[in-house]
């Protein structure tokens, strides 16, 4: 089992960016695929960035791409989401999880360790 500890959400202006980051405790962390997912307001939790265990290849959700970047440093045991170009619509609790398993996942069943999520608002 991963221990996940969410850092970096905050209040910011639409256009502005943060940079999320997420600590991991454990052995497996190295061998995880990792991903960011949110929950808005009234709606379920949706994926929006993975990558696989050795930080070579990133999968985003079509509404993020070109403005959100994941990445992860396994000496650190951190992931981070850069998000840049930030929208109103971006405004969620966003959680960090790990897989079990090495490459690419997007389904919440398929990620074994939570977060207990970081708040990210987006002002108009």
């Amino acid at each position: 089992q991963v221990q996940l500890v969410e850092s970096g959400g905050g209040l910011v202006q639409a256009g502005g960016s943060l940079r999320l980051s997420c600590a991991a405790s454990g052995r497996t962390f190295s061998n995880s695929a990792m991903a960011w997912f949110r929950q808005a307001p009234g709606k379920e939790r949706e994926f929006v960035a993975a990558v696989d265990w050795n930080g070579r290849s990133t999968y985003y959700t079509d509404s993020v791409k070109g403005r959100f970047a994941i990445s992860r440093d396994n000496a650190k045991n951190t992931v981070y989401l850069q998000m840049n170009s930030l929208k109103p619509e971006d405004t969620a609790v966003y959680y960090c999880a790990a897989s079990p398993l090495t490459y690419y996942r997007n389904r919440e069943a398929d990620f074994g360790s939570w977060g207990q999520g970081t708040q990210v608002t987006v002002s108009s």
